[in-house]
């Protein structure tokens, strides 16, 4: 049976992320030292201690969650003496996640997975007027009405479209505020059960956010990539990929684009992965590995006693 590492997106950060790992766990404490280097600021400080108002910024949120997964990641290859691509056949992130599953491969440096996620954070904050956009998560409607829902929804000269499809009957839809206010007043005639909006930012994953996307193709064009130890099932094409060039553009691509995670786990069930391991703060993509099929094993490991559970069964 082949095994899969996943990592999360933003919405995982929580203050005190991390701080147990950094207490019983060298490889944590260098993890959270070469990012505060990298980034010219005490991120570690920020994510045990808060405030939390300054910790969910979207420029703090991206580097903290990647953090947290690579102190987990660097544990695992430390305590275990494997490297990654020893223990788990494939690996995929959800949004952010991308970043943190292309470091744990060993395609990008962590110095530079930070920098690049600080940038992609302030990038996706300044694309849209802070009040103009906005998300919203539907439940219990299939793709194809949400696809017909956002179509009637959406008002002249803005945008209104799907960003996630994380799994069957939960998807997210993102866009001009007054767009996605009406997509959730016409939900229930396109079978949503619940529509709730979403305290972000910034509307994510849809065309506004293509100046974000343009800083991001500069950035990343700079950043030097090796070849992947394990291939890597992108966001954007729910396909695994190694191949360096086609990996720059799916992450340039991915910021406007939406996330297709449901397919991404189809496609890593139907290439033999019957075990899913979520890396870092949270459950949230245990719990929709779970709905999209049951037959996978699906479980997160975010503390010391996962870690040494995963370190003894290996």
């Amino acid at each position: 049976m082949k095994r899969a590492f996943v990592f999360p997106g933003q919405g995982s950060q929580v203050v005190g992320m991390g701080k147990d790992l950094t207490k019983s766990f060298i490889e944590a404490k260098e993890v959270f030292e070469e990012i505060d280097d990298a980034l010219s600021q005490s991120l570690s400080k920020l994510m045990f201690e808060g405030p939390d108002t300054e910790l969910m910024l979207t420029e703090n949120a991206q580097p903290a969650i990647m953090a947290v997964s690579m102190a987990t990641i660097r544990i695992i290859e430390g305590q275990g003496k494997r490297k990654i691509s020893e223990i788990v056949d494939f690996v995929a992130g959800h949004s952010l996640g991308e970043y943190s599953a292309l470091a744990s491969s060993g395609s990008i440096s962590l110095s530079d997975t930070a920098i690049l996620l600080q940038k992609r954070g302030k990038s996706m904050q300044n694309a849209v007027p802070l009040g103009e956009g906005a998300m919203a998560a539907l439940i219990g409607s299939s793709f194809e009405e949400i696809q017909h829902l956002v179509k009637e929804s959406t008002l002249k000269d803005e945008i209104c479209s799907i960003a996630n499809d994380n799994a069957p009957g939960q998807l997210v839809i993102s866009g001009n505020k007054n767009s996605v206010n009406n997509a959730i007043q016409k939900s229930r005639d396109f079978g949503v059960k619940k529509a709730v909006l979403l305290s972000v930012s910034a509307p994510f994953h849809c065309s506004l956010m293509e100046p974000a996307k343009e800083v991001m193709r500069d950035k990343i064009e700079k950043v030097n990539f090796q070849a992947l130890d394990l291939p890597i099932v992108s966001n954007l094409s729910a396909e695994p990929e190694k191949d360096i060039k086609k990996i720059r553009h799916l992450l340039v691509e991915q910021i406007t684009g939406m996330v297709r995670w449901r397919e991404s786990i189809a496609n890593l069930y139907g290439n033999g992965v019957g075990e899913i391991i979520e890396i870092g703060t949270g459950k949230v993509l245990s719990g929709l590995n779970k709905r999209i099929n049951k037959a996978i094993i699906s479980q997160n490991m975010e503390n010391i006693n996962d870690i040494d559970k995963f370190l003894q069964d290996i």
